[in-house]
């Protein structure tokens, strides 16, 4: 009896041992939020950035009465204000710039468009053998109708491109908001760069949008913070601008491209060759704006010239980075 008594003792005190604190694993830290922002490399985690930007960069366009392009104008000729304000110092200034292009190629492949899908292929295939210069200019094709899917990542390979751009199928709705924000913030703003580019948007749609989760304004927001310029080309062949004409021009505006209505089907071609012309006739300034507090707020830009006759377009405004 007293060796049962003294073996049950020891089973007690095996017991104790094992579920001591003392034995136990310690608790595992949970990731903090700074961590968790993204992968980790060599000098920390760099899934968010902070720094301070102070120089806002603005590619622009300059056209006369008759929409012709005007590129032999001087930095003094124009005028900016950045939140109503002149800069407080011009960093610098270029006329007829020939940045890299890195464009997004979006083509509404919606039910709505499918009785004139094939020739919109084949003016954007068109279109890409001529802009794409294959030793600096890379772009993307992107399909939607009720989602966005990419069909040919980022290259310069006409032949991919062409391929990318051929193989999408008509057929569902409509989210052409939901592209417009997807190819912005994980295409255009994502990419990575050695040097500056010119990053476009070229869309082909009738701006019917009937699937989208994000808003309009939303869509535009993204383009406005990835620098993204848009061409919008309307599909819509009534020669009555509709709601969806109204969206895509609302969209060009607000980013400082441009709409094109074709009023026939062979007009599409004459639209995609004015954009050709126009990415390669814009004029690069950058400077340092006044008062700028990192406030996250949106901050308009107004560039004008003396000449009354000359229109210059640009992007509405940027937004200030955050602390």
């Amino acid at each position: 009896m007293k060796l049962m008594k003294l073996s049950f003792l020891a089973v007690i005190v095996i017991l104790l041992a094992c579920f001591s604190p003392a034995q136990t694993a310690p608790a595992q830290k949970p990731p903090t939020q700074e961590a968790s922002a993204g992968p980790e490399t060599g000098d920390g985690p760099v899934g968010t950035i902070k720094r301070r930007v102070d120089q806002v960069n603005v590619i622009f366009t300059v056209t006369d009465k008759h929409g012709r392009f005007v590129k032999d104008l001087k930095q003094d000729q124009f005028t900016i204000l950045d939140n109503n304000k002149p800069p407080t110092k011009i960093e610098n200034f270029e006329a007829q710039t020939n940045l890299p292009l890195r464009v997004g190629l979006l083509i509404d492949a919606s039910n709505s468009i499918r009785d004139r899908f094939l020739f919109e292929q084949q003016a954007a295939v068109e279109f890409l053998q001529q802009i794409i210069r294959p030793q600096s200019d890379q772009a993307f094709v992107l399909a939607f109708d009720e989602l966005p899917t990419v069909t040919q990542e980022f290259t310069n390979d006409i032949d991919k491109l062409t391929v990318g751009v051929r193989k999408i199928r008509p057929g569902g709705g409509t989210a052409m908001w939901d592209a417009v924000y997807f190819a912005c913030r994980d295409k255009l703003l994502k990419e990575k760069n050695t040097g500056p580019v010119r990053r476009a948007i070229i869309l082909v749609s009738d701006g019917d949008d009937n699937q989208s989760r994000v808003l309009r304004q939303e869509a535009i927001e993204m383009a406005q913070r990835a620098e993204v310029i848009i061409y919008a080309i309307s599909t819509n062949l009534s020669n009555i601008k509709d709601t969806g004409d109204k969206n895509i021009q609302i969209l060009a505006d607000a980013t400082g491209g441009r709409a094109f209505f074709p009023f026939k089907l062979h007009d599409l071609a004459d639209a995609f060759n004015d954009i050709q012309g126009e990415l390669r006739s814009q004029y690069s300034i950058s400077y340092k704006p006044e008062s700028l507090v990192a406030n996250g707020q949106f901050r308009s830009i107004l560039i004008t010239t003396g000449n009354k006759k000359l229109r210059v377009r640009a992007r509405k405004g940027y937004f200030a980075p955050r602390e």
